[in-house]
């Protein structure tokens, strides 16, 4: 049976191209945030905005890959002309510019908007790539987009931070999982140590995606038999993480407000973090422990 759409219920849920096409004229912001810029100039969805999901994160007292502080997030948003009362679409691809995009820059966004306030963010199932395949309509015009008031108001409640992390993480009520490739979870990726956080289970986001089109979820039945395979029950809290907090959102989003798991949190430093504590152990291998 073909999914309904949109699809999940909360502050962020899928669409359909066809569901962006038949509501383009309406009271509604479409962002790109294809990988790089020329990608957006050279063409994008008509009416659509270019935001570079890269802006939202900068280093902290070292630590790459830390948020911005939410005032300068809240300048980002309203320069861009977001507003809490207009729904948001959301839409990566490939790039036909750089070809740099892994299909991640749109869930990401997606989640950073939800983080910061909107409760209204739809994600393209299947992003632009999905969108050309279909002989839609594209553009190079860019649309006139006035500053807004955008207010930030922070979603703590969907993150979890280092020090929360280390008492909660070994619960018998918790999964926790790496959303980061096998190899890279079984051994050494560009990080100081290998492997992954004790008790982390390996889900790979991209085994949730399409084959073809990583911007694509895969359909219902093959998500229930992943998610069956891995042991990810209602009851369990599950938090999600990865290298930097990137990947993660592909799996936050999923259970959160696609399948509506009632508790999901996401560690946003994730191995970066964690590995950047001397004292913390790794494991390596095909085993959480």
């Amino acid at each position: 049976m073909a999914r309904e759409y949109p699809f999940g219920e909360g502050e962020v849920r899928l669409v359909s191209t066809d569901w962006l096409e038949e509501h383009l004229e309406d009271d509604l912001m479409v962002l790109d945030t294809q990988p790089n810029v020329h990608d957006y100039i050279k063409e994008h969805i008509p009416g659509a905005v270019y935001m570079n999901q890269g802006l939202l994160r900068v280093p902290k007292r070292g630590l790459p890959a830390v948020y911005v502080p939410k005032g300068v997030a809240q300048s980002l948003f309203r320069r861009l002309g977001l507003r809490s009362d207009v729904p948001v679409v959301v839409y990566t691809g490939v790039g036909p510019f750089k070809g740099w995009g892994d299909g991640l820059e749109q869930t990401f966004l997606a989640y950073s908007l939800a983080r910061h306030g909107h409760d209204n963010v739809h994600v393209l199932d299947g992003g632009i790539d999905k969108w050309k395949k279909e002989d839609r309509k594209l553009s190079q015009e860019f649309p006139e987009v006035g500053e807004s008031e955008f207010t930030v108001v922070l979603r703590e409640e969907y993150f979890v931070e280092y020090e929360e992390f280390r008492e909660m993480k070994d619960g018998e009520d918790v999964a926790l999982l790496d959303a980061r490739p096998p190899n890279v979870y079984e051994g050494q990726g560009p990080w100081i140590k290998p492997g992954h956080i004790p008790g982390a289970v390996n889900l790979p986001w991209k085994s949730l995606m399409d084959s073809d089109n990583p911007r694509l979820l895969k359909s219902d039945g093959e998500l229930q038999e992943i998610i069956e395979d891995h042991g990810l029950t209602k009851d369990k809290t599950i938090i999600c993480s990865c290298g930097t907090g990137r990947e993660a959102t592909n799996e936050f989003l999923l259970f959160k407000w696609y399948l509506g798991y009632p508790n999901v949190r996401i560690y946003e430093g994730s191995f970066t973090e964690w590995a950047s504590y001397p004292d913390n152990p790794t494991v390596t291998g095909k085993s959480p422990r």
